[in-house]
This record gives structure tokens, C-alpha cells and sequence, in this order.
């Protein structure tokens, strides 16, 4: 920047020309300035303080010797360039993450699912399910909606909360049927598409082969219709019925199963509650265990690879040739460490539950979880005859009447039949149920044998006293129920459907141990799968809790007949 000459003596004044010179540059070196700083402004940390910045360029000029009035200058520095801030906006690292706060859901377009009466009376919130894809309801579905609301099952209580949501939806400030209903207005702000009723008839094409009249057909229809109209738009039908989507599919539309009720895809992925440990797990391990006796019991703190893997209350074993196994339960993790503990052997005599004595590993594994005190909630699966029943009993016996852990044992499972049903049945409650208990009266048998010489007075005394403590409840009446300091034992519960099992699990009060039990193999309540069950759901849920634990069983010890049944037929 140039300066004025200096004078040539002293209080000698400069002349015009020198004397407007500095007017001529002050303007011109501002400008340079803040232009550089500008562009050196963006080079700086993001953490330098505004005061740095504001107080920079006028020690620059202040430097050259010209005269800056620094409440103008702060004043340029404050409002950059226009191309500065548009940098700015989009260099800044802070702006980066606001454009990639709201990703899209999907790559391509939002789809239009037509939904099936029997998704609506199996999940009433399935409406918001979708995500950002919108939702049609033909006008045939509300009919049949309308026409399975009366009763006091499952099914009926269904159809009439979806009845409620639906007038939720209708009635909210500034609602249009005719373009749609938000699906977020009722506080689901998962759901960002819409609601679309039949307000018209559609102009629908189907095989003459196919019956107007049946309700089915018509959903068809309105499918076919809106395929058409909404081309190239994706329109999809969803439903339970196997049939319904075998249709579909042969008149070329587009139709899936409604997937969101399945806690897994696959059985095969649900949690054992037991892992095997590597044949290399000293080696890589062995270094930095840390162990230490503490009762019965051995710790162990382990940190390693295996660490991310392992669960609360999970189960891990090592067994290899030559070497001690190791059969722990893990009772802690924190950061990159997890606490292992030894179990009680329950396969030795001197440790019989009851008279019972586990006979395998996993059976051994679950009569830990069934006698820890600790754990509020365990679940067995497995296949028929690997002794689920059997081990409930027997430890529920041992902490009711030896213990005096728990006051009585609960005992209620899902009256779903095999085959055709026997009609009503005759009695109490306990009297009804009985039919249903052949398992616990079969288990019962075998526990009550007795090792003494008692003879039939006592064995007719110990099995008197085991039936007083053990009542056998309908799942129909628990509903307000709360059990305190109760056994309860949930068999057959594969049967269940997600609402009830939490029904039945959210009864426990205080001190109230419940086991759930069932066989995924074994599901015969409609519209359940091994992937939409109350079991699975539980074991899912429960995964990791620290008074929860599960255990597969996966040898049956029935008989040798009943377990090559189980394998080849």
C-alpha cells in the first residue's frame, strides 16, 4: 500500500497532493484487506475466537501506519462477501451433517401397499409400519372390519382398535380423505406417508373365472385398478392369506406377506443362550485372565476378541481333548472385559433337585437359570423330551416346599388343540384346565416316586401335599391379575401371540419367578410362524437383561424311540 512521502523538515506541512493521497488509499487497502482476510479466514480453525479474527486485520493495517477506525472495520468483518458465505455454507463441517441428518428412507419411489383385512385384525398398528410408503384401504376391508368387531376374542379386539385408529386418523384438524391422510398427525412420526381410502368405484378388470361377489376378488380388483392408474408407480398387495397372495401373484400383481410382526427371519438365528468357546481361547485369552475364588464358585475376567459377542446371563463352554473344560455363565461386561462364573454341577447325585439329575450339558445350563434367585424370567426351548417341564417342576418343587423361596406354583398354558376340538368342558377352572394338563400330571408322576420306605401312606401323603401347592390357572382370566412370590410356569408357550405374552409376563409382581416353555417346532395356533411367536418374541426381547436368561435345549432324554422320531419323521 503506498504511504505519503515523508516531510522534508520538521512541522513542515505536506502539500495537497500528499495530503489527499491517504484519502485515495485508505479506501483501496480496506478493501484489499478484508479480502484477505476473507479468503484466509476459511484456512483458520473453526475454534478460533471471534475477537482474534475481528482484531487481525486491523493490527495488519495498523502495521502499515494508516489510520482505521476500528468499529467500521469490525462492521466489514462481520459481513463477508457473498461468495464467502455461500463457501461458507457448504465447506463448513458443521453443514455437512445437516444434509445428512434426514437421509431418504429408500432409493427409488415411494410404493402404494393395499392392505388386507386379515393385517388389520392381526396387527391393528400396522398402519404405521410402512415408513415413507402410503397406505389404501379398500372399501370391502372396512366392511369385513365392520363385520368382525362383535365378540371377545383376540381377533374382534383387533378389528376394533384398528376401527379406533382409523377415526383418529379421519378426524384430525384439517383432514382430506379425497388427498390422502397424514399417518404422523396421532403422534407416529415413523410413518411418513398417507392413508388413502375408496371413495369411488375403480374400473376393475379381472378374469371372468374369478366370483365378483367374494371379497377376496374385489381386493384383487382394486389392486388390479390402481395398478393401472398409478403406473409406473409400484402398487403392492399385503396379506396373511397364503392363497390370497398365490392369486395375485398368477394375475401378474404384485403382493408380499406383512413381515413386520416377525421377530426373526429365520429360526435357525434366534438366541441359544450358549456358545462354544474357540479351541485357541487360552492362548489368545490366557494372558490376561484374572481369576479369584469367591464360595463354590470360580471368577474369571476375561478380555479378548470374544468379549463383543457375549450377553448377560449367556452360557459359554470349552471342551477340547486333553484339556479341563470350562462350563461358565457371564455375569458382567463392562467396557472390553466380561466376568465369568463357574456353575454348580447339577449332574452329580449330591446336587439331585428333587430327585432329578440333569443328564446333559444344556440341561445342566438351564437348571442354573431355574435355581438362581436372581433371575425373574427364564425360557427353554427345545424339542419334545429334552425334560423342560420336568426341570420347572422339580426346581419349582425344591424352592416352594424346601426353600420356601416362592409360596406356590402357577401353572397355565394356551388351550390351543391338536386336532378338532371336544366342545365345552365340564367343572371349575381347574377342572376344565385338566384335559389340558396331562404334561404336569405325567411329570408329577415321576417326582412324586419316593426313595424311603414310606410305602402307599406316603406316597399318597407327598403327593397330596405336591398338588396343594400347585394351581392350574386359564390364561383367559388373568387379565388385571398380580402374582406375588408365585411360581409360574407358562407351557406350551410357542401357542402365544406377542400381546400375550406380555400379558401373561407383565402379572409378575414382587418375588415372582416366571419360566416360559415351549416348542418352535410344535406351533399350532393360526397365523403364527417360528418367527412371529410369543416365544420368540420373548427370547428376542429378553436377550442381554441381567434377570432374564435362555436356554435351547438340543438333546432329548424321552426315550430313544421318541428321539429318533424326532429326527426322521
Amino acid at each position: 500500500m503506498p504511504l505519503p512521502p515523508p516531510p522534508a523538515k520538521r512541522a513542515a506541512t505536506l502539500s495537497p497532493d500528499a495530503f489527499d493521497a491517504p484519502a485515495r488509499a485508505t479506501s483501496k487497502p480496506a478493501r484489499v484487506a478484508r479480502a484477505r482476510f476473507t479468503e484466509t479466514a476459511s484456512e483458520e480453525p473453526a475454534h478460533t475466537p471471534r475477537e482474534a479474527q475481528d482484531e487481525a486485520p486491523v493490527a495488519a493495517l495498523r502495521d502499515t501506519g494508516v489510520a482505521v477506525d476500528v468499529p467500521v472495520m469490525r462492521e466489514a468483518v462481520d459481513a463477508p462477501p457473498a461468495r464467502t458465505r455461500r463457501q461458507a455454507a457448504t465447506d463448513t463441517p458443521a453443514a455437512a451433517p445437516a444434509r445428512k441428518r434426514k437421509p431418504a428412507k429408500s432409493a427409488g419411489p415411494s410404493k402404494l401397499f393395499v392392505l388386507d383385512t386379515n393385517v388389520l385384525m392381526h396387527d391393528p398398528m400396522c398402519l404405521f409400519r410402512f415408513e415413507e410408503h402410503d397406505v389404501y384401504l379398500p372399501m370391502i376391508v372396512l366392511e369385513e372390519l365392520d363385520g368382525h368387531k362383535k365378540g371377545m376374542s383376540e381377533v374382534a379386539r383387533n378389528a376394533r382398535q384398528t376401527s379406533r385408529t382409523l377415526d383418529a386418523l379421519a378426524g384430525a384438524p384439517n383432514a382430506d380423505i379425497a388427498v390422502g391422510l397424514p399417518l404422523d398427525v396421532t403422534g407416529h412420526r415413523e410413518a411418513g406417508g398417507k392413508l388413502f381410502f375408496q371413495t369411488r368405484a375403480l374400473d376393475d378388470k379381472l378374469p371372468a373365472s374369478l366370483p365378483q361377489g367374494k371379497a377376496d376378488n374385489q381386493i384383487l380388483g382394486v389392486v388390479e385398478a390402481l395398478r393401472r392408474e398409478h403406473a409406473p408407480r409400484e402398487v403392492v398387495l399385503v396379506s396373511k392369506d397364503i392363497n390370497m397372495r398365490v392369486k395375485a401373484r398368477a394375475l401378474g400383481l404384485a403382493a408380499e406377506d406383512y413381515q413386520n410382526d416377525k421377530t426373526l427371519e429365520d429360526g435357525e438365528f434366534l438366541y441359544s443362550g450358549a456358545l462354544a468357546l474357540p479351541p485357541d481361547f487360552w492362548a489368545k485369552h490366557g494372558k490376561t485372565v484374572e481369576s479369584w475364588q469367591q464360595g463354590q464358585h470360580t471368577f474369571y475376567r476375561i478380555a479378548g476378541p470374544v468379549v463383543p459377542s457375549l450377553h448377560i446371563n449367556q452360557f459359554v463352554y470349552f471342551e477340547a481333548p486333553g484339556e479341563p473344560s470350562l462350563y461358565a455363565r457371564v455375569t458382567e461386561i463392562r467396557a472390553k472385559t466380561a466376568v465369568l462364573k463357574t456353575l454348580r454341577d447339577f449332574n452329580h447325585l449330591k446336587n439331585a433337585v428333587w430327585g432329578v439329575t440333569t443328564r446333559n450339558r444344556e440341561q445342566n445350563f438351564a437348571m442354573n437359570l431355574l435355581l438362581d434367585p436372581e433371575v425373574d424370567f427364564v425360557t427353554l426351548t427345545g424339542n419334545a423330551g429334552t425334560g423342560k417341564t420336568l426341570m420347572a417342576l422339580a426346581s419349582g418343587l425344591t424352592q416352594v416346599l424346601d426353600d420356601r423361596r416362592y409360596t406356590e406354583i402357577i401353572m397355565t398354558r394356551a388351550t390351543v388343540s391338536v386336532g378338532e376340538d371336544i366342545g365345552f368342558l365340564p367343572g371349575t377352572e381347574e377342572e376344565k384346565m385338566g384335559p389340558w394338563m396331562g404334561a404336569l400330571d405325567d411329570n408329577l408322576e415321576v417326582l412324586a416316586k419316593t426313595e424311603t420306605s414310606a410305602g402307599e401312606w406316603g406316597r399318597a401323603a407327598t403327593n397330596e401335599l405336591i398338588r396343594s401347592r400347585i394351581k392350574i390357572k386359564s390364561m383367559n382370566f388373568m387379565r388385571g391379575r398380580t402374582f406375588l412370590n408365585k411360581y409360574v410356569i407358562i407351557d406350551e408357550a410357542q401357542n402365544l401371540t406377542p400381546k400375550q405374552m406380555k400379558t401373561l409376563i407383565t402379572r409378575a409382581g414382587p418375588g415372582t419367578k416366571i419360566v416360559c416353555m415351549g416348542n418352535l417346532q410344535q406351533i399350532d395356533t393360526p397365523y403364527l410362524t417360528e418367527g412371529s411367536s410369543g416365544l420368540t418374541f420373548a427370547v428376542d426381547k429378553f436377550k442381554g437383561w441381567p434377570h432374564g436368561g435362555h436356554i435351547t435345549l438340543a438333546r432329548g432324554e424321552r426315550s430313544r424311540l421318541a428321539d429318533f422320531a424326532s429326527e426322521v419323521l
